[in-house]
Order: C-alpha cells, then structure tokens, then sequence
C-alpha cells in the first residue's frame, strides 16, 4: 500500500513499547548486545539472544539495535567527534535523509532513541521512499537556523537519488537556503555512504557504518533536538 501519512508521528504501539516499565528491560537489553558485539557476535543473531532473553517485541527489537554498540566502536566514536564550537567556520557535509527524519520525528512526537554513542535516533529510517509531511519545512527550517547559529560556512547535504522523492526533497532545500540566505549545496548521489565515510570535512550524521569510519563527526540531530525541540519525545536507551 502507498505511505499516506502525513506527519512523523508515534506508532500505535510506542506507549506501550516505550513507557516507563518498558524502559528498564530496554537499556538492559542494550547493555547486552553491547557486550556481546565487543566479544564478536554477530548482530542478527545477537540481536535474537538479546530480544529472547528480555522477551521484546520486534519493534523494540530495532529499536535496541539502534542503541547499541561495541566498546570499542564508542570509544572510537567518542574521539572523533566534534563539538558544536569547533564548527565555527567549517564546512559540514550532512547525510541528508538521517538528520531530517530524525528532526521530524521529535517535531511529530515519535520516539527519539538516546543511544550509546550519544546520538539520537528515529526508529524507521528511510527504506526505499521518503514522503514528505508536515513537519518536514519545519524540521528544515529548524537546522538551517541552527547551523546559523553554529557559523557553518557552508552546508553540503548529499541525499540518496535512489530513494523515491529525493529529487523532491532537494528541490525543497534548495528553495529554502535561497530563501533564507544560506550557504548550502544539495546533491543527489547514487551512494552517500563512502561520501560520508571518506571526506576530510567533520560530517553529520547518525549513521554508524559512517561513524566508525569517518574522520570527524558531528551530532547534528542531536544539537537541533536539544536546542530547538523542547517538546521531544526521548526514550534514553544509554544509561
């Protein structure tokens, strides 16, 4: 069935999933896949010991694989990430469809994921197609203006052209920098990822197949949330 939603709001089943008796069951799970990712288990078959064990259904399945990682991949993430004052100046290269989607849920009351590594982040991603909704123009207003605030120099967004709608998505970006004065570039390209994970300018994203490999790192979805979603929904998985 066509998606005809119109905002990126909670799943039915988030109040339940994710209240507050839920949420101890979640971060032990977390801390198991952790450590069975530190000691080399492979994460499908983790994430089934781990979601057995504390009885989780699938949705709170991905949710804990959304918020786990390795020790050493933590460490790792930690020492190449960059804090908001470092931008000052810099160019940021933005994983596009990561950081919108997750903005847009904090503003549309779907559940945010605080997760190990510090990052925040939605449970659906984008598979395939992105549609827009309602909180999309303020999700993009939102970061424009905190990158403002930041002094980035320039913002280059790199969306993936296979993803249905990404020639949408671009065209509305590229009508708000001009609106707004912004210095930003929007591209479409066939595999953002060895983009992400190469480039010398800190990169923004909550990606972790990026993050392990990337030279420097920012936490932009987290920075705009914090900042400017007051109202979010965030469930930490990290403590």
């Amino acid at each position: 069935m066509p998606d005809a939603r119109t905002h990126r709001g909670p799943d039915p089943r988030d109040g339940q999933a994710f209240g507050p008796s839920a949420v101890p069951a979640l971060r032990g799970a977390v801390a198991d896949l952790s450590w069975l990712l530190e000691r080399g288990y492979a994460i499908v078959s983790a994430v089934k010991l781990v979601g057995d064990r504390w009885s989780l259904t699938e949705r709170q399945r991905l949710a804990v694989r959304r918020a786990a990682c390795s020790d050493t991949a933590l460490a790792g993430r930690l020492e190449r990430r960059t804090a908001a004052a470092d931008l000052d100046g810099r160019a940021l290269l933005i994983d596009g469809f990561n950081v919108v989607t997750t903005v847009e849920a904090a503003l549309g009351g779907g559940v945010v994921l605080g997760c190990r590594d510090g990052t925040f982040r939605d449970i659906a991603g984008v598979h395939g197609t992105y549609r827009k909704v309602a909180e999309t123009m303020p999700a993009v207003e939102l970061i424009g203006a905190r990158l403002w605030e930041l002094a980035v120099s320039q913002a280059r967004w790199l969306f993936d052209r296979p993803v249905s709608n990404s020639g949408r998505i671009q065209a509305l970006l590229l009508a708000a920098a001009k609106s707004s004065g912004w210095a930003w570039t929007v591209e479409l390209v066939d595999d953002p990822d060895p983009v992400l994970r190469n480039s010398v300018e800190v990169v923004a994203t909550a990606d972790s197949a990026i993050l392990d490999h990337c030279k420097r790192w920012f936490n932009l979805a987290r920075d705009v949330i914090e900042a400017r979603c007051p109202a979010a929904t965030i469930i930490d998985l990290a403590s």
